[in-house]
Formats: C-alpha cells, sequence, structure tokens
C-alpha cells in the first residue's frame, strides 16, 4: 500500500513548515551604531584666532539641538537627541529681585548734597553785589526728608545737612502725631545779600553767605499751623515750638527766636555759623 509512504512524506512537509515558521519569528532589530558627522575646525565659519567655546557656539547655532565634541580632527557631532531638560523651571519671578550691594546708595530723583533725603537742585554760583555775600556752590532746595518747603530755599549744602537733621530729629520727633504729623515748613527767608537784621553798618548776615533759613510756621497734615508769632507764648502750642527751637541748637551753630531780640518774635532764625564758644541759642 502505499499509505505509510504518504504519511511519511506528509511529516517530513510539517517538520519542514515548523522549522520555517521558528525562523521567521520577528526579533527587535538591533539598534544602529550612532551617527557621527566630523567637521573640520576649518569647515566652522569663526572669526580669526577663535577660542575653542566660541567655535563649539557657532556650530551650535549652524545645527541647533545637536552637542558637539572636541576630536583630534576638528569637532564632531554626534546625531543622538539631546538630553531632554529637567522640569524644574527657574523664572525671574522664582528667583528673586538682585540685591543692592552693601553701601551702595541709590540717590532719589532730585536729590542734592548726597542725601536722598534733600530734594532740589544744584544751581549757578551767585556772586554777591557786596563784598561778604555770596554763595560758591549753591543748591535750591524744594523738601527735606519728606517735609516741603513753603518756598524753595538757596543754601549750601552744609546748610540744607543741618536742615534736614533738625527736621528729622527735631522738629518731627517734637511735633509727633499731632494733627496727623508735619506737612510743610513756612520759610520766612533764605539767601538774601543784607546786613545783620537789615541794620545799616552792621555785619553781612549769614543770610548772604547761604548759611541761613528763617521759619515762622510749622503746617500740619490737617491744615493747622504752628506759628511763631502766635503760638509762642499759647499753652497748647508753645511746648511744641520751644521744643523745636531747642532740637536746633546742635546742627546749627546759631539758633534764634522770640526770647533772643526784638528782630525774631515772629520766627527762629538758624544759620551754621560756628563759635569757638560753641553754639549760640537764644
Amino acid at each position: 500500500m502505499r499509505w505509510p509512504g504518504l504519511a511519511l512524506a506528509l511529516v517530513l512537509i510539517a517538520g519542514a513548515g515548523s522549522a520555517v515558521s521558528s525562523d521567521s519569528v520577528s526579533r527587535p532589530k538591533p539598534r544602529a551604531a550612532a551617527v557621527r558627522v566630523v567637521l573640520p575646525v576649518e569647515a566652522v565659519p569663526t572669526r580669526p584666532n577663535a577660542r575653542p567655546g566660541e567655535i563649539f557656539a557657532r556650530l551650535a547655532e549652524t545645527s541647533p539641538g545637536v552637542p558637539a565634541q572636541a576630536t583630534g580632527s576638528g569637532l564632531e557631532r554626534s546625531l543622538r537627541p539631546a538630553p531632554r531638560p529637567s522640569g524644574r523651571l527657574v523664572t525671574l519671578a522664582s528667583a528673586g529681585p538682585r540685591s543692592q550691594p552693601s553701601g551702595v546708595l541709590t540717590p532719589r530723583r532730585g536729590a542734592v548734597c548726597g542725601d536722598p533725603a534733600i530734594a532740589g537742585e544744584m544751581i549757578a554760583p551767585i556772586a554777591g553785589r557786596i563784598a561778604g555775600c555770596g554763595v560758591d556752590r549753591p543748591v535750591r532746595v524744594r523738601a527735606v526728608d519728606g517735609v516741603a518747603l513753603s518756598q524753595p530755599v538757596t543754601v549750601d549744602c552744609e546748610t540744607a545737612r543741618a536742615l534736614r537733621s533738625w527736621v528729622s530729629n527735631g522738629i518731627k520727633p517734637a511735633v509727633g502725631r499731632l494733627g496727623g504729623g508735619v506737612a510743610s515748613l513756612r520759610v520766612f527767608a533764605h539767601y538774601v545779600c543784607r546786613p545783620r537784621n537789615n541794620q545799616k553798618g552792621a555785619k553781612i548776615s549769614e543770610h548772604g553767605r547761604g548759611h541761613a533759613v528763617d521759619i515762622g510756621a510749622v503746617t500740619l497734615r490737617n491744615g493747622r499751623s504752628l506759628s511763631v508769632l502766635d503760638g509762642w507764648k499759647d499753652p497748647s502750642q508753645g511746648g511744641v515750638l520751644k521744643q523745636i527751637h531747642h532740637a536746633a541748637c546742635g546742627p546749627f551753630g546759631t539758633v534764634l527766636g522770640p526770647g533772643a531780640d526784638r528782630f525774631h518774635q515772629d520766627h527762629i532764625h538758624v544759620d551754621t555759623a560756628r563759635y569757638r564758644s560753641g553754639a549760640y541759642c537764644r
């Protein structure tokens, strides 16, 4: 019979089919080797005598996203993807503002005499019309330590700084919270070329040298005014005005008020003249 031979043939054919199917099972293909593109240094457009860091930067511009490596023959670039940046983001807001170097003072706009609390401007030198008058380096001051002046005062920087000290350490503490605090000062006089107390034949006043300011009243934020003329002997104002007068002795060399003479009944005169015996306060 032919059946046994036919059966044997079928078995052989099946075995062969099994062998073929086992060999045809899909397997992962081997990873392709990293492709490297080697560019000679001469091929990278740079300026003459460029440093390696500059060459890397130029090459990064021509092929962004591909890291560069230095080789003996030039610049070798790998075509592997550049590593993904970390998920941490640093923004300007998270980094915070840049700190100001210690010891560096940034003056406010319009500040003069090296003090950001003195608002004003430098002006041209003032030549006196008579001997003894004039200011070599005058400034025009509009406000000190946030306190406005009823009119800009022309003085030198020494006097401007003394006025600032008086306002900050004397006038403001004396007034305190009364009427909401100090708003402005009423200026009666500043630079003027004249003799003392306008008396003929007297010495040149410190006003004529840019060393003096006359203050007639302190205006509070609620609109109330502490007037030297009306308030010096007033029980509610006199104490504050006398504290203000006393606080000027130190920053200024001369302080004159209603107790000095008949010429100072309505204002407090302050100037930066110095005496061997110390400050003159009346």
